[in-house]
């Protein structure tokens, strides 16, 4: 590839990203998940849009499990652990157990419906069994559900992939060979060991980052996770499920207390995005429309098999035992959101060169699209009509975008160091810059509001809210208080940075 040739690479690439990013707010305002117009940019690139062609099974294969390993380590670290301690033996049953019915029951319905033979059935009822975790982070995270309802849903979505891929490998196999005993045991081997590399990552992890100096406040982000990339490919290599690894690493880390948390939120939550924008457009791009009508009717009544009776079946058996409302069984029944993950897994049986499972592919991406669109916009009317949540309820505020957004203000952090004459100034009478003030001091890893009566200390972290058009001028006068004192335009120091 020559330099130009990367010129006009990177300049596609990042107008797909930037007109993707565009459809976000759009899919926001309509209450879609932004993977249906993802999708579409996709297809719109592809053979029957701009005509970019792209038929490489292996390759969006292996893209599409790297990008699924971001989206469950982003998931883990924007997991609160108290949200789902209590949740994970219901999470784990409905994510095995439940899986399992799924399968079976919409295998049955392919079978008899589509008179697909029962390799390509219980393929299709495996690949549309799992839950997908960008589809449901996106949403739910945005209902004001209860903790108990939306904790379960993302615990099941990040522990369900696991079970799924193993089936789906399984019965890739020719010619196929079901043997119970065998899929018990591989997934008990895979989940186990998953879950121990996960687990026995993360807490060494959680150990070791504390006590390294890094040079760069930025590289604790990447270290957080590059942990969680790194459970995902020791599981791998240990043939166990590198899905269920990373999920469990980066639920221990963010669980962890780590420095800069926010930070490394904020960083998991850009990769997240990344990889969800860069899995869906090549996803769409894998397919091609002119094809997909005659998969139509097909998908709609698999899907309705899978809707209706599959995973309600799966709801009710996976969790008899924990005496959970009928109202709440309703709502996990039609919150099954499938994305990304079915299409990736369609990709499995291709690559692994079963008869016919390139029609796997088009039927699932299909009933993926057509009952995102039914599902999706549905969940909050479902909500508010299963008294889940209340009607005046709002939607869950995103801090960092909402109230700062309305000022164009930003957040500051200053920490005063041990000669500054920062030290047993009063927040007061610092006279910055109108409208910027101190909101809150964190003295000893205690945290609280400034009164008139405070006095700053060395080693206090200032946090200050200004705006945009502000910020230069509070920063040259802090600069200037904490040289020369609260007189500091007397004695003519302007802050400028010496």
């Amino acid at each position: 590839m020559s330099l130009q040739q990367l010129y006009v690479v990177l300049l596609a690439g990042t107008g797909v990203l930037l007109v993707s990013i565009v459809a976000t707010r759009l899919a926001a305002r309509v209450g879609l998940p932004a993977l249906l117009l993802f999708l579409l940019v996709g297809v719109a690139l592809g053979e029957d849009g701009i005509g970019l062609e792209f038929d490489d099974a292996q390759l969006a294969q292996n893209l599409g499990t790297a990008a699924l390993a971001v989206i469950l380590v982003e998931g883990g670290l924007t997991t609160d652990w108290a949200d789902i301690r209590r949740l994970l033996a219901p999470a784990g049953i409905l994510a095995t157990v439940g899986v399992g019915i799924s399968t079976v029951v919409t295998a049955a319905g392919a079978y008899l419906l589509l008179g697909m033979s029962w390799q390509l059935s219980l393929l299709l009822g495996a690949i549309v069994s799992s839950t997908d975790a960008a589809a449901v982070f996106s949403i739910l995270r945005v209902l004001p559900l209860p903790k108990r309802v939306a904790g379960l849903l993302e615990a099941e979505s990040g522990f369900n992939d696991a079970p799924t891929v193993i089936l789906v490998l399984l019965f890739s196999s020719t010619p196929l060979d079901v043997a119970p005993a065998q899929i018990a045991s591989s997934l008990a081997y895979q989940l186990v060991v998953g879950a121990v590399i996960g687990l026995g990552l993360g807490r060494l992890g959680a150990m070791a980052l504390p006590r390294v100096a890094l040079p760069a406040s930025g590289l604790y982000p990447l270290a957080t996770v590059g942990l969680g990339i790194a459970a995902f490919a020791a599981a791998g290599v240990a043939q166990a499920s590198g899905f269920l690894a990373a999920y469990l690493t980066s639920v221990t880390l963010a669980n962890s207390g780590l420095s800069h948390r926010a930070a490394t939120r904020s960083f998991a939550e850009g990769l997240g995005w990344l990889a969800q924008i860069g899995l869906f457009v090549l996803l769409g791009l894998l397919v091609t429309p002119s094809e997909l009508g005659g998969e139509i009717l097909p998908a709609l009544g698999v899907g309705l098999v899978l809707l209706l009776l599959a995973r309600p079946l799966s709801v009710v058996i996976s969790l008899a035992g924990f005496r959970l409302p009928w109202r709440e069984h309703a709502f996990l029944s039609w919150a099954g959101l499938r994305g990304a993950v079915p299409i990736v897994l369609a990709t499995f049986p291709i690559v692994s060169g079963v008869p016919g499972s390139d029609r796997l592919l088009d039927l699932v991406f299909v009933l993926v699209m057509i009952f995102t669109l039914i599902q999706g916009p549905s969940l909050r009317p479902l909500a508010h009509r299963l008294r889940l949540i209340p009607r005046e309820a709002t939607r869950e505020v995103q801090i960092e975008a909402a109230p700062l957004e309305i000022i164009d203000a930003e957040l500051l952090t200053l920490t005063v160091p041990e000669d500054s004459r920062l030290h047993h100034s009063n927040p007061t009478g610092l006279r910055l810059p109108d409208p910027s003030a101190i909101t809150l001091i964190i003295r000893g890893g205690h945290a609280f509001v400034p009164q008139p009566s405070t006095w700053i200390e060395s080693g206090d972290e200032l946090l200050i809210v200004t705006t945009s058009a502000r910020r230069e001028s509070t920063e040259r006068r802090l600069r200037a208080v904490s040289r020369s004192g609260t007189l500091a335009d007397w004695f003519g120091d302007t802050g400028v940075p010496g």
